[in-house]
């Protein structure tokens, strides 16, 4: 053998030891974050996510090595296993590159239901040209939301009818799927019109001040690649007006849709609280949340309950409970604590925190720790009065100094809104929805 050769088996030599190295450093990571999970409690997937077929599976690790989230899967004795199911946000990418279709996005789990509205591939439910994109329909992550919304607008047929006092689409939302849907509707040449209660944005205008979105690429329609993948609120609100005013998005804010009825001719009379929209398609990008879900306890219509956190400067020095045990009243736990002299209390009825993703647990294990919040497990809510929160937990009945309380136990979905309408509910115990494949 000439010296090229030695020198070139040499270099294959150390690249194969330094891979079985890495290699078996992963399976032990593997190991050690399945076991954590198992210990803290947090196998129950918060929405969709990967369903592993083990008749089909071949092991070749295509589905760990896809997936844009750090350990969400991994290799656990030779065979790939969702090992963070609380950090999976539902991106698909390990289903597409499976080679063998062993895998598939699956909605809730044997303990814990979800209710969807049922959905054709193309995003329409049973009543015939009305649509639901984003997370109403089950699926987060804003790129989601704008794919489904711009993949709807793309599957329904306008009409030959040309009355033009119809609209071809009326868009109920502007989240990132309305504003897409809105785009492509623009696009395509279409009469639309995207309404929204509030103002452009939807649910991400209600996050808190500089919290951190996850996002992924995405090709809007008209106004080509946002590469952003991790930006806060405000820079991705700022992107969404840019993207508003540069291509003259017709957006009517302030607008609340009160009723949605499908007239004789199959033609849609939308009532607002501006008067009565007629369209021959309509589509729902409401999000999922409704109306936030209540405590159910004397004094919850006291001006000191809210539901949401935007500033938590204004909350400085008071002594301040929030009710809930996932991410996002933990997310606010943690910015009320930054607050200097303020006095939180995290009350969750659960014994513990299986909910949360596993950065805001080891956050709020990190706060505990250091004494900056205090937290009541088991505890359940008895009643709020105008200067104390009433709780009962292990220790019996306590009364806890109190100016505000932050209710964060989700949102009510719309269920009986969507039965008026017309609209199928499904609940889903770990089976595919039907538009799942369009992640």
């Amino acid at each position: 053998m000439t010296i090229a050769g030695y020198v070139v088996g040499g270099a294959t030599g150390v690249s194969l030891a330094l891979y079985w190295l890495r290699r078996r450093a992963d399976l032990r990571r593997h190991e050690a974050v399945d076991a954590r999970t198992t210990r803290l409690g947090h196998t129950e997937p918060p929405s969709l996510h990967p369903k592993i077929d083990e008749h089909k599976c071949i092991c070749t690790a295509a589905c760990v090595t896809s997936c844009p989230e750090k350990d969400v899967l991994g290799m656990v004795d030779g065979r790939p296993k969702l090992i963070k199911p609380s950090a999976c946000v539902g991106h698909g990418e390990c289903l597409r590159a499976c080679p063998v279709d062993a895998i598939a996005l699956v909605i809730g789990t044997e303990r814990r239901g979800v209710d969807l509205p049922m959905l054709g591939k193309d995003f329409q439910t049973n009543v015939p040209r009305l649509y639901i994109a984003g997370e109403l329909g089950g699926m987060g992550l804003i790129h989601n939301a704008v794919n489904q919304g711009m993949q709807a607008v793309r599957a329904l047929r306008p009409a030959a009818d040309d009355r033009p006092e119809l609209l071809d689409l009326l868009i109920v939302g502007a989240g990132p799927a309305g504003m897409a849907a809105g785009l492509e509707a623009k696009a395509r040449g279409l009469r639309y019109l995207v309404v929204e209660q509030e103002t452009l944005g939807g649910a991400l205008r209600s996050y808190p001040r500089q919290k951190i979105v996850m996002t992924h690429p995405v090709e809007l329609p008209l106004h080509g690649r946002v590469q952003l993948r991790r930006t806060t609120k405000e820079a991705l609100l700022e992107l969404w007006q840019d993207v508003t005013n540069r291509h003259a998005l017709a957006l009517s804010a302030g607008e609340r849709v009160t009723d949605v009825a499908r007239d004789a001719d199959g033609v849609f009379s939308v009532t607002t609280s501006r008067g009565t929209h007629r369209a021959r398609h309509v589509l729902l990008a409401i999000g999922r949340r409704g109306s936030p879900r209540k405590l159910g306890v004397p004094g919850e219509e006291l001006e000191k309950v809210v539901y949401k956190l935007l500033e938590p400067d204004q909350y400085r020095g008071r002594a301040v409970a929030v009710v809930g045990g996932g991410d996002s009243a933990i997310e606010t736990a943690l910015m009320l604590a930054n607050e200097p002299g303020t006095r939180v209390t995290l009350v969750h009825r659960g014994a513990v925190f299986d909910r949360c993703k596993p950065d805001n647990h080891d956050a709020l294990e990190l706060a505990r720790s250091r004494g900056t919040l205090a937290v009541r497990t088991e505890a359940k809510p008895i009643a709020i009065t105008p200067d104390a929160f009433e709780i009962e937990d292990g220790g019996g009945r306590a009364r806890l100094p109190n100016d505000f309380v932050f209710v964060c136990i989700g949102g009510e979905l719309p269920t009986a809104w969507l039965g008026k309408i017309g609209v199928d509910v499904r609940r889903f115990h770990g089976e595919a929805h039907p538009a799942a494949g369009s992640a």
